[in-house]
């Protein structure tokens, strides 16, 4: 699919038009413009030129996401150097930079300035209008001269027209493209306000003139200069509203976005450069300290850390990466130092796919929504026919050209919102963003309309399930030791490692207000495991933790009780063996706690009739043991 921004739209009926357009283009497969994000997704293989052409020529702009605007047909040759378009000069696929940027918020900040100057004009021009004109507020005495005070009212009026612009020149281009909008509602009925209370204030003149007082004050109360100003106030108020809701459901994919690293360090021979990720080619070599986020996708030529990848795959437990494992964009090193080769990089990393996933399906649009459109499409002309009758039906009847055309401008203003066309794309977005802030992305619009049919779901064990968080759940003293030896001496070694097994051992001792003597020589061993030296009843003693394959492998021959091992690590546990001067002292469980809420939610998603499925990369004990503690009947182990 490509994306591609469209500017200059203003409601349902505009995305609608260049929907219709763009659908036109031969090649085009399908195309979903979506209003709140004005980007297009468009599927086929009808060139970038041809979509931006049409989309022009409807009246609108556009641009290949990501790239500067293409103006006719591109460049002859074929070179793609500086068109903006994937592959141009040396830039990678895709910036997630560039991606943010296209979603940052530009249009709230400047419908606040309009509001805010609109508003402080308004009540001016209100209290001349309304409260002196009418209800006998206090004004200067050239006030009372009407004339005065009309031209006064339409210079107010002619300013808060002016500062919201864009209404007139939107509503009044796409009346002549013969596709009318939202837009063109207000300013046909602003304009009409303004033009007919111009055409009054002539006659006032000329009355005036002529010593006509009678007729200055016949017309001087029929103005309508205020709701000439008052129509395009009230509509940028809801403009705003809808700019601000527009911004929330965004938030959840520039925090992914975020995630994306801005800088790698890369290896020249022993020489470290930190540069742009966007320089990152497939081949560089780059160096991972512990800390850090992994710039690109790659392999790990050299070294071993602990990687935290829960980012992408929900898992909260550090995958152990040696020589030869891979490394993905975006998640970060907990402990260590890596050099891998890069070997996808810019829009080809899985970072960047899943960005452009949850992108794509802000493209996309949910069957209802199209329904919507087709009404869109239709309800402006309709609602100016309607105006039109209004306005003819009350001259029919008998009142005067101010009041029918009062009349019909009503219709008009108050059909300037059209919930139909905005209502349901507002409420689809804001479920997307909603669910998207508690976890749960929806890869279409369609697939949100299908929600609330749904007759089973999939959940993920580790954060969704479960706490996120490994926790301390058993202490086993083993050959003579307590337990609060056992911990403080577990405490002294795992303070100083950075792995989040050890965090959580850390954790429990400070909870427990357990202290650790200080350790000397710590040092982090290949095979997750750590050692060091402490001072314990005036000797120095060494230690040393890691799993059972680790303390098998470094210290042969020992004695392990396996079948505590199996029993901790079937009931969904990491167990870590701790030894003093190569004898086992004990066992420290540690596990991802089950949320305090998943039961119930559970029990609640069972009532409803939905059937729950767990799903998990850990192993058929550790699913199993987690999801019999939810009540959860349905497995699928990794």
């Amino acid at each position: 699919m490509d994306r591609y921004t469209v500017t200059g739209m203003s409601c349902a009926a505009c995305a609608a038009r260049v929907e219709k357009a763009v659908s036109g283009v031969p090649g085009v497969e399908s195309c979903a413009v979506s209003l709140l994000t004005n980007s297009m997704g468009v599927t086929g293989d009808a060139s970038p030129e041809a979509v931006i052409k049409a989309v022009e020529d409807a009246g609108y702009g556009a641009r290949l996401h990501g790239g500067s605007r293409q103006e006719g047909s591109g460049d002859p040759e074929g070179n793609r150097e500086g068109s903006g378009l994937p592959g141009a000069g040396d830039a990678p696929p895709e910036d997630p930079s560039a991606e943010e940027a296209l979603l940052k918020d530009t249009e709230t900040p400047v419908l606040v300035r309009r509001l805010a100057a609109s508003a402080v004009i308004l009540l001016l021009l209100m209290y001349i209008s309304m409260g002196h004109m009418m209800w006998g507020w206090p004004a200067p005495a050239v006030f009372e001269n009407h004339v005065f005070a009309g031209l006064f009212e339409m210079v107010l009026a002619a300013a808060v027209m002016l500062i919201n612009h864009k209404f007139f020149v939107s509503g009044f281009r796409s009346l002549f493209h013969g596709a009318p909008n939202m837009d063109t509602l207000v300013a046909l009925g602003s304009s009409a306000s303004f033009l007919y209370s111009l055409a009054e204030l002539f006659i006032m003149a000329a009355a005036q003139g002529n010593g006509d007082t009678e007729t200055v004050m016949k017309y001087g109360m029929n103005l309508y200069f205020e709701s000439a100003a008052m129509i395009p106030a009230l509509i940028t108020v809801g403009k705003l509203l809808e700019a601000v809701s527009k911004g929330r459901t965004t938030d959840a994919l520039k925090d992914l976005i975020r995630m994306a690293p801005q800088t790698a360090v890369l290896l020249n021979g022993d020489t470290e450069e930190e540069v742009p990720v966007s320089r990152v080619r497939p081949g560089d070599r780059f160096a991972v300290r512990a800390g850090s986020s992994i710039p690109v996708d790659g392999t790990v030529e050299s070294g071993d850390a602990a990687v935290d990848e829960s980012a992408l795959t929900g898992e909260s437990v550090p995958v152990d990466k040696e020589p030869g494992d891979p490394v993905s964009a975006g998640t970060i090193s907990r402990s260590g130092y890596l050099i891998c080769t890069a070997s996808r990089v810019g829009g080809d990393t899985t970072l960047s796919r899943i960005i452009r996933t949850v992108a794509d399906a802000q493209a996309t649009k949910a069957p209802i929504a199209r329904i919507a459109d087709k009404v869109s499409a239709v309800f402006v002309p309709v609602v100016m026919g309607l105006a039109l009758l209004t306005f003819i039906g009350w001259l029919v009847a008998g009142q005067e050209f101010g009041f029918a055309i009062a009349r019909g401008i009503s219709v008009l203003v108050i059909s300037c919102p059209c919930a139909l066309g905005l209502a349901t794309p507002v409420a689809i977005m804001a479920g997307s963003g909603v669910g998207a802030r508690n976890g749960i992305l929806y890869r279409t619009a369609a697939a949100l309309e299908e929600t609330g049919r749904v007759g089973i779901i999939g959940l993920d064990k580790t954060g969704t399930v479960t706490e996120g968080s490994p926790r301390v759940t058993d202490v086993i003293p083993s050959g003579g030791c307590t337990e609060e030896t056992l911990v403080s001496l577990a405490y002294a070694l795992e303070k100083k490692s950075e792995h989040p097994l050890a965090k959580a051992v850390n954790l429990y001792a400070e909870e427990h207000g357990i202290t650790a003597p200080e350790t000397e020589a710590f040092r982090v061993l290949p095979g997750s495991g750590v050692s060091g030296n402490v001072l314990l009843d005036g000797r120095t003693v060494s230690l040393a933790a890691g799993n059972a394959a680790f303390i098998r492998k470094t210290f042969p021959g020992t004695a392990l009780p396996d079948e505590t091992i199996r029993s901790l690590a079937s009931a969904g546990k990491t167990p870590l063996l701790f030894m003093l001067d190569r004898a086992m002292i004990g066992i420290i469980a540690v596990a991802d706690t089950i949320r305090d809420d998943s039961k119930d939610a559970v029990q609640a998603l069972d009532r409803m009739g939905i059937r729950v499925v767990m799903l998990t990369g850990d192993n058929r004990f550790t699913a199993e043991a987690v999801a019999g503690e939810a009540g959860i009947r349905d497995v699928v182990p990794g």
